[in-house]
């Protein structure tokens, strides 16, 4: 039962997130921001949802796993609310503060190093792998739904109605961490965190893959295809929902691939070619070839996601790893907020290749650093 809760939770926010990916960019155009303050507002939610997931670890040892995630579904409703009702640019952009916004992944905020947590504590560890892929299987299938649903919001004020939309589901993700059970509280622990010099090296290669990834995050993408080909919200909805669907269908096939050949070999060789890809996207003569060439890289990209859950849950003690997702994800996450702001930069400035060019180069590097250092240090369950 209380996985059932774990995932129908996940599910409800990544259908959020899957709209807001699409709508946030073009609705913060809409209403008066620069290619600069949107990409402002993207760094700033990126950079609070770092921020939030360190504080939820801290919250969640002291007043409990649940209550937290409550407190998470809360500062989602006030995002929405935000988004749908303001009119001020700095209380537009004032909305990632919450680090709720939901611009770029369904595994950076409040809830992630919590529910990760808690996954890794509900299922044995030769079946971690599998869990984690599918529960990133879940993520990604709802997020193909609400950006698909984005295709619907054809003017202003169905993009408000998206919004409030987007503060009702944090009103249900607020409410449905009340059903779990007392056993997802987990080992009690003085600290929620241990020692971080463990994850240091693994965190600073997480940091420059997240500034790349932050140089192309979805609603970046989805911002740039609108600015270069004028595709808009009725195109861009189903495009994402595809891209959605692959990489659920990746996280899926990640799980398998993890349990043949390994964690590390499994994040850096799925993700290696996918860069090689994104390198290509800005020489795209027309949006049609564009939009090809990012379905094939996030039919890849992604796969590295759930084996590294798997993994930093499965290097550090149990009571630990609220704290270890926390950690990793706080660098990740504050190193990628920086990636929308010059995005948004180079997009205003037609330099249009710019971010594409900038995050492929990082991430290769972040793919030959991850195998040399850690190939040969593998998780305990890895045997």
């Amino acid at each position: 039962m209380d996985r059932l809760v774990l995932l129908a939770e996940r599910g409800l926010r990544a259908f959020g997130f899957g709209f807001a990916a699409v709508l946030i960019g073009i609705h913060l155009e809409k209403r008066g921001l620069s290619a600069g303050l949107i990409g402002l507002t993207l760094g700033v939610g990126l950079a609070a949802a770092s921020v939030s997931g360190l504080a939820s670890a801290g919250l969640a040892s002291r007043m409990g796993r649940r209550q937290t995630l409550a407190v998470s579904g809360i500062l989602m409703t006030l995002t929405g609310l935000d988004l749908a009702l303001a009119s001020h640019a700095a209380l537009l952009v004032a909305a990632g503060l919450t680090g709720m916004l939901g611009a770029a992944s369904v595994d950076l905020g409040p809830f992630a190093s919590v529910e990760q947590a808690v996954l890794a504590e509900m299922v044995p560890p030769t079946g971690r792998n599998v869990a984690f892929a599918r529960y990133s299987l879940t993520g990604g299938l709802f997020n193909a739904a609400g950006g698909l649903a984005a295709s619907l919001a054809t003017g202003p004020a169905w993009t408000r109605a998206f919004f409030l939309l987007y503060a009702a589901i944090g009103l249900a993700t607020a409410a449905l961490p009340l059903f779990l059970s007392s056993r997802v509280e987990g080992p009690a622990a003085t600290t929620a965190f241990g020692s971080f010099r463990p994850l240091a090296g693994l965190a600073a290669l997480f940091a420059l893959d997240s500034l790349g990834g932050g140089l192309v995050a979805n609603a970046v993408i989805a911002y740039w295809l609108h600015v270069r080909f004028g595709a808009g919200a009725a195109l861009l909805g189903p495009v994402f929902a595809a891209v959605a669907v692959l990489q659920a269908l990746s996280y899926e096939a990640s799980g398998r691939l993890s349990s043949r050949f390994g964690l590390v070999n499994t994040m850096v060789f799925t993700h290696l070619p996918s860069n090689l890809l994104l390198l290509l996207v800005p020489f795209s003569p027309s949006l049609p070839v564009a939009i090809g060439l990012l379905l094939a890289r996030f039919s890849l990209s992604q796969m590295d996601v759930p084996a590294r859950q798997a993994y930093v849950v499965s290097i550090v003690p149990p009571a630990e790893r609220a704290g270890a997702v926390a950690m990793t994800g706080a660098v990740r996450g504050i190193a990628q907020s920086f990636g929308p702001a010059l995005a948004g930069l180079a997009i205003g400035a037609a330099a249009f290749g710019l971010p594409f060019f900038a995050a492929g180069a990082l991430k290769i590097v972040y793919d030959v650093g991850l195998y040399g250092a850690f190939h040969n240090r593998r998780a305990a369950h890895e045997g």
